[in-house]
């Protein structure tokens, strides 16, 4: 299913009372280098999406998914960020939640959505057995599935962000998105399309759209590391894979350690706390996994910022 830049541009007018257009940062390019490298004198422009209520992009899917359906109960299975995404979404809207998380989760993660107000369910596992959790109690109680990825109105949701980057940075080169089922690089390569290289990053242990693209179709892979939480799906998504085939450039691999080095830059450079699987895009500049050209205008995603402050300073 093709996500149009038309129910983009309908889903940013539908929570724009509800989201953040976020803002941007440039950042000084010598702050990149690493002994031994210089970094190429480029433009790398730091989109600030964790700031949105929830600390995460996935607001913006939560938003134009329930204001979409208004239903009575909504049930959603997450690594945590789109739990707490739509504990927010459904708070604001009046509406009920049910909410399935796995135990792997970071125990912050847990204990927000404990506080929210929504109903939570901790399963053993990962996100897949959260989601299969959440699946049974859905087909047994009724309410809306909320997919945390791979639904339309979320796609969209998610794309809004896309819209924005065009609208703050003209002639924008490359934008690195962090990959997970895909929802985000998904709604970002159908809003930008041909005007920019859109490019996913994940960690090793999270290479959900590595494996597509080398498969030609989403595949099953085992998840791990430090992203688990927020990368962690064991497949990407299929309408996110419509759009990846046809507008996301690449996709590469960072290393734990690598991410780990982004989230410690961050904070000592710019005072910014992001979580792993937000840091990958700035992981792939400091490693080398993408070498932009001198003249070259990058925008890295920043998406999320639940993690505990301490385990990055």
């Amino acid at each position: 299913m093709e996500i149009t830049t038309a129910a983009i541009q309908e889903a940013a007018t539908r929570i724009a009372p509800h989201v953040r257009h976020t803002p941007i940062l440039e950042l000084e390019t010598a702050a990149l280098d690493v002994p031994g490298r210089a970094f190429p004198r480029c433009r790398v422009i730091l989109k600030l999406d964790f700031l949105q209520p929830a600390g995460t992009f996935k607001i913006r899917g939560a938003f134009n998914l329930l204001l979409s359906h208004r239903p009575e109960l909504v049930i959603a299975a997450s690594g945590g960020n789109f739990a707490l995404a739509i504990a927010r979404a459904a708070d604001v809207l009046g509406l009920r939640a049910h909410l399935f998380v796995p135990d792997s989760s970071p125990p912050e993660k847990i204990r927000r959505l404990k506080e929210s107000g929504a109903e939570v369910t901790v399963v053993a596992g990962v996100y897949r057995d959260a989601l299969a959790t959440s699946k049974e109690f859905a087909a047994t109680n009724g309410g809306m599935l909320a997919h945390a990825y791979d639904q339309p109105e979320v796609v969209a949701g998610a794309g809004t962000c896309g819209l924005e980057i065009l609208e703050q940075v003209p002639g924008v080169d490359t934008i690195l998105v962090a990959v997970g089922g895909g929802g985000l690089i998904g709604g970002i390569a159908s809003a930008v399309r041909n005007r920019a290289r859109v490019i996913g990053v994940e960690t090793e242990g999270t290479p959900t759209l590595h494996a597509a693209r080398v498969a030609g179709h989403p595949v099953d892979v085992e998840v791990g590391g430090l992203a688990l939480s927020s990368l962690g799906s064991t497949r990407l998504g299929d309408i996110p894979w419509e759009a990846a085939r046809q507008w996301v450039t690449d996709s590469l691999l960072v290393s734990d350690e690598s991410v780990r080095e982004a989230q410690r830059l961050l904070w000592e450079q710019c005072r910014i706390v992001v979580e792993p699987g937000a840091a990958t895009t700035i992981a792939a500049l400091l490693s080398g996994a993408y070498e932009p050209s001198a003249d070259e205008t990058i925008v890295a995603l920043l998406c999320g910022a639940n993690v505990d402050p301490a385990t990055v300073a």
